[in-house]
């Protein structure tokens, strides 16, 4: 890689809090001007509008240093920047929270869409991003997973970058739709004309709208945020049609069979719209943890006479990725669903 993609590349990870970030290699963190950009891009006042938690940065920020110190082998040569100095030494002197209310804090994820960055004139701060308040480590006590932005999503987002006109002008539900990242991408970047961000979660919904918010959607007509719990109903008696009587195009799910249990209720629902929208696209992604639970859901599809067909779409190593940035460990899976 050049300078400037190590540069991008570490960015990119920092700014989704990363766990493990590929430094850039000690002939880059010597020199002066890299020095410069790292702090300019990440640590510099201003520089990152919804930055990553305190612990988060000084976490960093002291594995940069020491990454720095050990690359310098003349140091009449080249020095540690003053500025990386001086944010460590700021970092250092406020309080630091526990490990265990960290972890029950929210934290700031700013995801990169490297597919879509194609017109940006700078590789640290790319054209396309979406930014999200997340529990990095945490399922709340009413068991649900929407608290964070999981693999399927990311996958399942590179896929629609890839196939823009499957949403260009289209009318899209996401169920399942957790922090809204595929709602987001569909609504701010991939052209739909409609977006309703579904989930059973009553406290995931009302997260919605600030996750909106971050990525300038406040008050937009094209997305909104919508209680649906699988399984019931999406016509109520005193109602003669679901959402205003308004179409569907395309709906999405995202790590939505990742339980047996639920799979039943979300095919019910899912059968109840392609009742009401005949022609509607079905596109799910499934992190395949286990297989016998994917099985599941295929029998269930299999038992309502829906066809399952999965797309090839690959994915990537971990060490070829420039963003977002998802583990490469278990096989991600995307079908079309189709009713027979």
């Amino acid at each position: 890689m050049a300078i400037r993609d190590d540069i991008a590349r570490f960015c990119r990870q920092y700014l989704q809090l990363e766990r493990h970030l590929d430094y850039p290699p000690a002939t880059s963190l010597r020199d002066d001007q890299v020095q410069a950009t790292l702090y300019e891009q990440l640590f510099a006042d201003g520089a990152v509008a919804f930055p990553p938690s305190h612990r988060y940065q000084l976490g960093v920020l002291k594995e940069l240093m020491a990454a720095t110190e050990a690359s310098i082998d003349d140091w009449d040569q080249h020095g540690v920047s003053d500025d990386l100095m001086g944010s460590l030494s700021s970092l250092l002197s406020l309080p630091m929270p526990s490990e265990i209310t960290a972890a029950q804090q929210k934290s700031y994820v700013t995801y990169t869409l490297s597919l879509l960055d194609q017109v940006s004139s700078s590789a640290v701060q790319p054209a396309a991003r979406i930014t999200l308040l997340e529990h990095r480590n945490l399922i709340s006590a009413f068991g649900t997973t929407g608290l964070r932005t999981w693999e399927a999503a990311l996958h399942l987002g590179q896929y629609l970058c890839s196939h823009r006109s499957l949403i260009q002008g289209q009318r899209v539900i996401e169920l399942g739709a957790g922090t809204g990242y595929l709602s987001i991408l569909c609504a701010k970047y991939l052209g739909a004309s409609q977006v309703i961000a579904s989930d059973g979660s009553d406290d995931v919904v009302a997260n919605l709208p600030e996750n909106f918010y971050l990525n300038g959607l406040e008050g937009a007509t094209c997305i909104s945020a919508m209680d649906i719990k699988w399984g019931h109903a999406l016509v109520g008696t005193e109602e003669q049609y679901w959402n205003g009587a308004k179409p569907i195009d395309v709906v999405l799910g995202a790590d939505v069979t990742y339980d047996k249990t639920v799979i039943p209720a979300l095919i019910g629902t899912m059968e109840e719209l392609v009742g009401m929208f005949p022609e509607v696209k079905v596109l799910l992604a499934a992190t395949e943890r286990n297989r016998e639970t994917f099985e599941s859901f295929l029998g269930v599809c299999y038992q309502r006479q829906f066809r399952v067909d999965e797309v090839d779409f690959r994915l990537p190593a971990k060490k070829e990725q420039s963003g977002p940035f998802y583990s490469d460990d278990v096989p991600i899976r995307i079908c079309t669903i189709h009713k027979s």
